[in-house]
């Protein structure tokens, strides 16, 4: 099985894509409710696509949406434990303009060494975000995401730019810590790498999307 992502323990995916290559010609509706039977409850398959022989989702990948959710609420909620980041502090005034201002500084193509965990020891570091943004999701208040759309990623590295947003809206770190982090390639002017729970895969794009039919 060839898997599009990698992702940390604790992170969710709405949008993960497998390849394998069969032994058996079934229809794509039997791969999907044969293969379901055989899934845990955390995992489900929401459509199957024919695809060439050793086709690699990782390989064709174009573009890749995560997004990371925030809780703004003094209170635990239940229903959100492993699900989101609960952040307090975010209530404050100015807090969520500060958090979009920061965001807007990597939009680009940038040199995002410092925005990797120490075990990624990959020599090219330069990725292109086409857009980070920072809104409140429509039906609940509480709710912030942070949405981050680019063409590929480095190992914690939407965790670490998050960290840093946070911790600019929350008053830890003065604003400007993104574009200081991006000039000095240094891991120090960065916030905190935020916890796995709260990011999600949210939608991948590749090669050939447009034109693969499902059941």
């Amino acid at each position: 099985m060839r898997g599009a992502s990698r992702t940390d323990a604790g992170v969710h995916a709405r949008d993960q894509r497998v390849a394998f290559d069969p032994t058996r010609d079934y229809p794509l509706t039997a791969w999907m409710q044969g293969a379901q039977k055989h899934l845990p409850d955390t995992i489900s398959i929401r459509a199957a696509w024919y695809v060439d022989q050793g086709f690699s989702p990782r390989m064709a990948s174009r573009q890749k949406t995560y997004r990371y959710l925030l809780l703004v609420d003094g209170t635990r909620d239940p229903f959100m434990v492993g699900r989101a980041w609960r952040v307090p502090e975010l209530a404050a005034a100015g807090a969520l303009e500060l958090m979009a201002e920061e965001a807007r500084a990597a939009i680009g193509h940038h040199d995002f060494a410092a925005f990797r965990g120490a075990a990624d020891q990959r020599v090219v570091t330069v990725r292109t975000l086409s857009d980070v943004s920072v809104r409140r999701l429509d039906g609940d208040a509480r709710m912030l995401a942070i949405d981050v759309t680019g063409n590929g990623f480095l190992f914690n590295m939407v965790r670490i730019l998050v960290g840093a947003i946070v911790d600019v809206g929350r008053g830890r770190k003065q604003p400007g810590a993104v574009a200081r982090g991006l000039a000095s390639k240094d891991r120090r002017d960065l916030g905190i790498t935020a916890p796995p729970e709260g990011l999600y895969l949210e939608r991948y794009r590749l090669d050939g999307d447009e034109t693969r039919q499902g059941p």
